[in-house]
């Protein structure tokens, strides 16, 4: 029997989210499966990936075979370092310790990486409300240019208006004082 780790689809459309299971083969996608290992939801930034490691490496070394998108999650999480290391110990090629050693390692550098884009995405999103909020004080403050000029233009229009009111009321008298001396 040929056993696979692999990706089993739940959730909706375009919004899915994957069981890591280990099945059969021959047994359909969302079928039958043996054990679930984790979850992998890639609807998060980033990716959020909670696997059983334990049993995951334990089914590699039985001989499970992910398929490229299992391989690739397994790889992130460190299963196949693992057992590469575990290999190289069961040879003779490297120690516990210095196996242990690489693989502390490569989890801390992994950890680091994984937290810099966190903050990376926190900082990039604090940046946009800050640029959004300063692009926003520009366009109220032109709106308020705008405003207290077409205010200014209307308040001298209507003091021109009323001195052009006034002032043929002032000469229609002496319009009309004019002619009764001719």
């Amino acid at each position: 029997m040929a056993v696979k780790i692999r990706l089993q689809r739940h959730g909706k459309k375009n919004f899915a989210f994957f069981h890591i299971v280990v099945a059969d083969s021959r047994s359909p996608r969302d079928g039958r499966y043996i054990e679930e290992l984790g979850v992998y939801n890639p609807n998060t930034n980033p990716a959020t990936i909670d696997l059983n490691f334990e049993r995951a490496l334990a089914w590699v070394k039985v001989g499970a075979e992910p398929t490229l998108t299992a391989r690739r999650i397994l790889s992130y999480e460190g299963v196949l370092l693992r057992h590469h290391l575990d290999g190289g110990i069961e040879k003779g090629a490297l120690t516990q310790e210095v196996a242990d050693k690489k693989w502390n390692d490569w989890k801390a550098g992994r950890d680091a990486k994984i937290e810099a884009k966190k903050t990376g995405l926190k900082n990039a999103a604090i940046e946009a409300r800050k640029a959004a909020k300063a692009e926003e004080a520009k366009v109220n403050e032109a709106r308020a240019e705008a405003i207290a000029k077409k205010a200014a233009e209307l308040a001298a229009a209507q003091a021109a208006a009323k001195a052009a009111a006034e002032a043929p009321a002032e000469e229609a008298p002496a319009a009309e004082e004019a002619p009764a001396e001719a």
